[in-house]
């Protein structure tokens, strides 16, 4: 049996891209995610999702995780990048397309902010 944290730190490692966030991409639960789903989209970055509202110990787990009190939490290549105000915030900078490219992580040509 996994504990939750390991499930989530496999979910981080193993996925180049992961969103954690509550609902689904097709059927976000939340504004936030919902936000956060329509910008990666929108780049056309290939990415897998966690709905923590499945259960209670992912919804905190992936809080303990990170160290970050609020979903959606946003991985790239391992690297925690941030919840929905940072992802929207270098989204709108341009500053988050060029760390996808950085990472190797493929985004639409003139997906630019």
């Amino acid at each position: 049996m996994t504990s939750t944290h390991d499930e989530i730190d496999t979910k981080v490692k193993t996925n180049d891209v992961v969103l954690f966030m509550k609902g689904t991409p097709q059927f976000p639960q939340c504004g936030f995610s919902s936000q956060v789903v329509q910008i990666l989209d929108y780049l056309g970055a290939p990415y897998a999702s966690v709905n923590v509202l499945e259960t209670a110990e992912m919804r905190q787990g992936i809080k303990d995780y990170s160290n970050w009190p609020t979903v959606p939490q946003l991985y790239v290549k391992g690297e925690f990048l941030g919840g929905c105000d940072i992802v929207r915030e270098m989204f709108q900078a341009g500053e988050l397309q060029s760390h996808f490219e950085a990472a190797g992580v493929p985004v639409k040509q003139g997906a630019g902010a």
